[in-house]
């Protein structure tokens, strides 16, 4: 996975054996290095900022055509909500361009809580795009919310926002990254969705080294909108109901004229986000730090048995 600043090295044993050369802090890593420790995307802060301010002199879909061809293992990630359906049109529009470049797959995160309307939606996208590959992932080790009720009860989003949040989206985001080998992420997010995203700009490396690119960070909903009429694309029928921002049933309202459109999520909480475009939950960090105190209990038994053996 993808990760900044952090850059590990290859290094090449010349015909002189007391020298080496690292190829990759040179900028000569060759795209036949072996060495399955080279990161596949590595970007240092001055780096970052300078790919801003240049992508942000670009069209969406020309942002689109660098990522194709500039980011590997790229794929999108996608409710498939209007900027997301956007940009899966703008995608399938430079695959019909140039058929021979990388296709961008879709990673859909199926909560087992959407509306029916969504997962209609679903089907209505694949009909219209029958060349695009959705993966689809689920909570572990559950296909329906009667089986995972049955683990962690009712009302789990209520009971521990944190832990719903891990168990059903954060945690198959990270498999799916893991299982397809995922370098860098399209999302959906925009500027005009307030809150943490009022600040955003078109490319970022989380916590985690994974690369976030939001080719229509600066497009209002109204844009997006116009797009989706102007070249028929299939949208959830929700959002002729009232809705803009559709997330899980339990958590999703419509909302009132004036109001952000996002203010249906989670409506009279003070979360904004699910826990994907955030940093680590509290219930996350938990899980990171038993990992830890694991790992240290395991090698003080083994130095325990070294030192016995000695």
């Amino acid at each position: 996975m993808a990760q900044a600043e952090t850059r590990p090295t290859e290094s090449v044993t010349s015909s002189t054996p007391s020298l080496q050369h690292d190829d990759t802090e040179s900028g000569y890593a060759s795209g036949t290095s072996s060495n399955s420790d080279l990161a596949q995307v590595a970007f240092t802060k001055p780096h970052l900022k300078f790919l801003n301010s240049q992508l942000s002199r670009l069209q969406p879909i020309d942002i689109l055509r660098w990522a194709k061809i500039t980011l590997p293992n790229l794929y999108q990630s996608t409710a498939f909500g209007l900027t997301g359906l956007v940009t899966l049109d703008m995608l399938s529009k430079l695959q019909e361009q140039d058929s021979s470049s990388p296709q961008v797959d879709l990673i859909f995160l199926d909560t087992l809580y959407h509306f029916p309307q969504t997962l209609a939606l679903v089907d209505k996208v694949r009909a219209k795009y029958p060349n695009i590959n959705i993966h689809v992932y689920k909570p572990d080790g559950f296909d329906t919310a009667a089986a995972f009720e049955e683990t962690y009860g009712q009302n789990l989003w209520d009971v521990s926002s944190d832990m719903y949040d891990w168990v059903a989206k954060v945690e198959p985001a990270q498999r799916a990254y893991n299982e397809l080998s995922v370098s860098a992420v399209l999302t959906g997010r925009r500027r005009s969705q307030g809150a943490k995203r009022s600040d955003l700009g078109v490319i970022e490396v989380d916590e985690a080294g994974l690369v976030k690119l939001n080719p229509l960070y600066n497009w209002t909903f109204e844009q997006v909108q116009e797009y989706i009429r102007a070249n028929d694309v299939p949208y959830n029928e929700l959002l002729d109901q009232g809705y803009k921002s559709v997330g899980d049933w339990h958590s999703t309202v419509p909302v009132a004229d004036g109001e952000d459109e996002r203010a249906g999520r989670w409506k009279g909480q003070q979360k904004t986000e699910c826990g994907i475009h955030s940093k680590r939950s509290k219930y996350a960090q938990f899980l990171v730090d038993e990992q830890s105190r694991k790992q240290t209990e395991q090698l003080s038994t083994r130095l325990e048995v070294v030192d016995i053996g000695a």
